[in-house]
């Protein structure tokens, strides 16, 4: 390979992270002679179950230029506009929180949702619940598409929920339709050159395929990255409990929201996720606090399945992340990667940004390793980012009815960042700034996110201490907000995608 083109990637592993890295990697490099080759084995199946994205999904096929109506209907896809929390709080009036994709209108109100967190926060009397601050919460909870009319062109970011499975499918169609190879082989054995590259993947049948840079998109075996390259996996067990889910489908019972659910439960959460044919239901739970039994059965009570022959499907989750995700020429993406519980649906957002950003790390230093390190740490803070913010919903939960959730509570093994973030909002530090401190320029979340994560749990003081303003102090208007959210929400049509 000459040091200014484009390599032969060979992506081992195919589903929704081996087929969105292949779509990447071609738009970057193809045109320019970059080859792309997928390896994956048609006797090994995929993880997913019904997943939610991030507004970055949108971003990848925007990218690509894959129109909403080619791939959604192919997918079994719905709108999403953000994620709502059930029970993860026992403070009076915060049993349910909405975290919103940002748009923007919310130009508009996060000023006063911010300001309004400030004086709540240090014992004034005013309402600071993220639910009436938001676009994107109104348009969920009156069942609203996300996309307006022509005379009103302020959209709001949304996802998507899809079913994994078809979408993978639907990228490979797409991919091999425009030059990437598919190659449907079992790889038995890994070869490394002298210089401890990799340099072939050896197949069922004698198949050889050799290339100049590997993508390990081979799920939680991480074949190449971790099982042959001896990459360290860092675990991020000791702040986030779960290691185990439990799921099951539903017909729809009512119409669904543009939104995902997350439910407290004893040991864990579970989702609910409405795909045009069915709804998608998984619980995500510590082993150390249920044994699966318990968590089929707590699921089942909970969607009405109780007496249903409907069989449950179990999934381990190996959660954190390796400690390099470049390692020779090898780069890991999806699970071979890591894993971060899906409660924000960040898995896929985590594929989109370590692929287009290895594209041009690797590119700027001339297709060679140059980069490596920088890109290496700018996915850890990523990674790490996010962690800290899923960990975040489980230390600051205010449940105190099981082992499982007051011993989230009492954690205080946390990551240096969160402790951060959590002092910043109880010494009525501005959490912008103390964002960037712990974050740097570009967080993972925004101040509008941790907003909405400590104002939805009630992380204020009591009813009883809160005081009215002192003179000359304002609080923002929420009345006026909500007639002006409202009136945004009339431009928006009803949505009904079953």
């Amino acid at each position: 390979m000459s040091e200014t083109s484009p390599p032969h990637a060979v992506v081992l592993g195919g589903g929704s992270a081996g087929w969105i890295t292949a779509c990447l990697l071609h738009k970057e490099w193809g045109a320019r002679g970059g080859k792309i080759t997928v390896v994956e084995s048609p006797a090994i199946g995929i993880i997913g179950v019904g997943e939610g994205s991030t507004p970055q999904l949108k971003a990848f096929f925007d990218h690509l230029g894959i129109e909403e109506g080619e791939w959604m209907d192919a997918c079994d896809a719905t709108y999403k506009l953000g994620i709502r929390f059930s029970g993860w709080s026992e403070a009076e009036g915060c049993e349910s929180y909405f975290h919103p994709f940002p748009g923007p209108i919310d130009l508009h109100s996060e000023p006063g949702f911010t300001h309004n967190c400030a004086l709540r926060r240090r014992g004034g009397n005013v309402p600071a619940h993220p639910d009436d601050w938001f676009l994107a919460s109104v348009l969920a909870e009156g069942r609203k598409s996300p996309h307006s009319g022509e005379n009103f062109p302020f959209p709001p970011s949304y996802g998507y929920h899809f079913d994994a499975h078809k979408l993978g499918g639907f990228l490979r169609e797409w991919a091999v339709a425009r030059g990437v190879e598919h190659r449907p082989l079992k790889v038995e054995d890994v070869e490394l050159a002298q210089d401890g590259d990799i340099a072939a993947l050896l197949c069922e049948g004698g198949e050889r395929v050799e290339g100049d840079l590997f993508v390990d998109c081979s799920g939680f075996a991480s074949i190449l990255a971790q099982k042959k390259l001896g990459v360290r996996f860092i675990s991020f067990g000791e702040n986030l409990f779960n290691d185990r889910a439990v799921v099951m489908p539903t017909p729809h019972r009512e119409p669904p929201r543009p939104q995902t659910d997350a439910i407290a439960m004893r040991a864990g959460w579970r989702w609910s996720i409405p795909l045009t044919t069915r709804v998608g239901n998984g619980y995500v739970y510590s082993s150390r606090h249920s044994s699966d039994e318990e968590a089929e059965a707590e699921l089942r009570a909970a969607i009405g399945m109780e007496d249903s022959d409907t069989d449950a499907r179990f999934l381990s989750m190996k959660v954190g992340r390796v400690e390099d995700s470049w390692t020779r020429n090898c780069l890991a993406a999806g699970l071979s990667q890591g894993f971060i519980e899906p409660l924000e649906a960040t898995a896929l957002h985590i594929v989109i940004y370590t692929a287009l950003d290895f594209a041009k790390a690797y590119e700027a230093g001339g297709f060679t390793a140059q980069h490596r390190d920088t890109f290496n740490r700018r996915i850890a803070a990523r990674y790490d980012g996010i962690r800290d913010y899923i960990v975040a919903h489980y230390r600051m939960n205010r449940r105190t009815d099981s082992d499982y959730w007051r011993e989230n509570a009492a954690n205080d093994t946390l990551p240096d960042g969160l402790k951060a973030m959590m002092t910043a909002w109880f010494t009525h530090k501005d959490i912008a700034e103390a964002n960037r401190a712990a974050n740097g320029e570009q967080p993972a979340y925004s101040p509008m996110s941790w907003h909405c994560l400590f104002a939805g749990y009630g992380c204020f003081p009591p009813a009883e201490k809160l005081q009215p303003l002192p003179q000359g102090v304002e609080a923002a208007d929420i009345e006026a907000t909500r007639r002006m959210l409202a009136a945004c929400a009339g431009n928006f049509p009803s949505y009904e995608p079953v």
